[in-house]
Formats: C-alpha cells, sequence, structure tokens
C-alpha cells in the first residue's frame, strides 16, 4: 500500500518502507523516498500527498492511528483538622 501511494506521485522513486521499531505508545515505520525534483516546494507538495493518502487509505482499510495519551494523577493532600 505504501509503494503504491508514493508511487503515484510524479518525480518520485521509492526505495523502501521499514517497520523501525517499537515508540512509548506506538508502532514507528519509516518510508524512504527520493524526489526528483530539486524545487524545494514541490518536494513539500510532495510530501504532503504522501501523508495525506496515507491517512486517506489507512481510514478507508480501518486501520487506526495510535494517538499518545498520558495520565496524570493528583493527589490533593488534605490539613489535618485538629492540628489547624
Amino acid at each position: 500500500m505504501i509503494r503504491d501511494i508514493v508511487e503515484a506521485q510524479t518525480p518520485v522513486r521509492f526505495d523502501r518502507a521499514h517497520f523501525k521499531e517499537y515508540g512509548a505508545s506506538s508502532l514507528n515505520f519509516e518510508i524512504v523516498y527520493y524526489i526528483l525534483d530539486p524545487d524545494y516546494n514541490r518536494y513539500m507538495d510532495i510530501q504532503q500527498a504522501v501523508n495525506l493518502e496515507i491517512y486517506r487509505r489507512f481510514d478507508q482499510e480501518g486501520i487506526e492511528f495510535a494517538y499518545p495519551t498520558q495520565t496524570l494523577y493528583l493527589r490533593r493532600e488534605v490539613e489535618d483538622a485538629v492540628s489547624a
């Protein structure tokens, strides 16, 4: 799926996509592709198009992205009423 998404862009050469590592609350993948145009704006347009299409295709396939969450527990100290 990732290869197809990247190769649908032009002028782009797909290199690789790998499961790279476990994050604190994620599975991290590395996708490498080369944009065969030195124009920075073109690079940003292609990167955005790839990322949005990955999001769209994952949604279409029912693949959910994990969003980092954090739980914070607060403890309130209650003053001893006798000593006050």
